[in-house]
């Protein structure tokens, strides 16, 4: 909710501000694709707190950036310390409970979100009431006392993987390149929220408030409906569960290029809903395909696929959205999200067709 803002008192334009969105995705992506094999070689415990100090730091240096090149390089920070987290968090969230682990990606994905429910209402109170600092303040803190709980929590996981391939060799998978390809269909769209929902609310006359409150509301049914949609993911098949939930998401993704802003907020509803099943269900669909010593690495490769799209997306997006308008960078995205659920389809049938085991029932 504050990239409007941040936009406005600083003098960028919107190609600026895709490009401090963009810039967190870009080291997310290094650092799942470059260090997630760490916490399948037993190193879970370092890469969960070394990333979250990270993160502390970066929005330390949020509360003194005024310049384009100091909020770039505090998104950096942020991302490499996000990518360090999320693969290893997921390896011990599978790890601990195989027989369930639909379920439990699910309730991690909501516990994962669950941050955005907060964090854009209590972002744009701060910002009116303290200031545009201060959300960054908040985060200090609140990243300071994560650190003091994660040290009565035990994250050691067996050391496992030793490959120097591992990489190369999930991606040879069909059923990997599946998860994939619906994992870009979702990403596409937080791109675009990440740089443009904010200025499209603001371009159609929404205040500050009314932004972060959205984003909130967002994120509500993917907290509440994430576990179930692991479940589905796992009793019904990953790519079954994306097949609906992707295309009702492009649907939503076209109003957003031609609605009105009352009709945009209904509508976001909708598609936080589809969205709670496609996402524990991506990250269920590279568990189930991936080799059990590879499995933080799965994770690793998913979440940095997401964030490279969602990077281009946003950093795209916004030079279209700036250039040609909103009926055609969210027509645009549509159009790609149903694309790449085909080509996860098609993936997914090659890997059946091969003779691999089916998707459990």
């Amino acid at each position: 909710p504050l990239m409007a803002d941040i936009r406005d008192r600083f003098g960028f334009d919107d190609a600026a501000v895709g490009l401090i969105a963009f810039a967190g995705f870009l080291t997310g992506f290094a650092s799942q694709v470059g260090l997630s094999r760490f916490a399948d070689r037993g190193h879970t415990a370092t890469m969960v707190r070394t990333g979250i100090t990270i993160a502390a730091l970066a929005s330390g240096w949020m509360l003194v950036a005024d310049q384009l090149w100091q909020w770039v390089g505090a998104r950096l920070l942020l991302g490499l310390g996000a990518g360090m987290v999320g693969p290893a968090v997921r390896r011990l969230v599978i790890t601990r409970d195989p027989a369930n682990v639909g379920a439990n990606l699910g309730r991690q994905a909501a516990f994962d979100v669950g941050g955005f429910v907060v964090g854009p209402l209590l972002a744009a109170a701060a910002a009116e009431l303290l200031g545009l600092r201060a959300p960054f303040g908040v985060l200090v803190v609140l990243y300071g006392a994560v650190l003091v709980l994660l040290a009565r929590i035990d994250l050691t996981s067996a050391e496992t993987e030793r490959s120097h391939r591992a990489m190369r060799s999930l991606l040879a998978r069909p059923a990997v390149q599946a998860a994939l390809a619906g994992s870009i269909a979702f990403y596409l769209t937080i791109g675009m929220f990440e740089a443009l929902w904010s200025l499209l609310l603001r371009d159609l006359g929404a205040a500050t408030w009314l932004i972060g409150a959205t984003l909130s509301l967002f994120t509500i049914p993917m907290v509440l409906f994430a576990p179930r949609g692991g479940r589905a993911a796992q009793a019904r098949g990953p790519i079954a569960v994306i097949s609906v939930s992707i295309t009702v998401a492009a649907a939503c993704t076209l109003v957003y290029g031609v609605g009105p802003l009352w009709l945009l907020i209904v509508v976001s509803g909708v598609h936080a809903l589809a969205d709670a099943f496609t996402l524990p269900s991506n990250q269920v669909g590279v568990a189930l395909a991936s080799p059990p010593d590879q499995l933080a690495s799965g994770q690793g490769l998913l979440g940095a696929t997401g964030l490279a799209v969602a990077g281009l997306a946003a950093l795209g997006g916004a030079a279209v959205y700036e250039a040609f308008g909103r009926a055609t960078v969210f027509t645009g995205t549509a159009v790609l999200m149903m694309g790449f659920l085909f080509l996860a389809r098609w993936r997914f049938a090659v890997h059946v067709r091969d003779g691999a085991v089916a998707e459990p029932a």
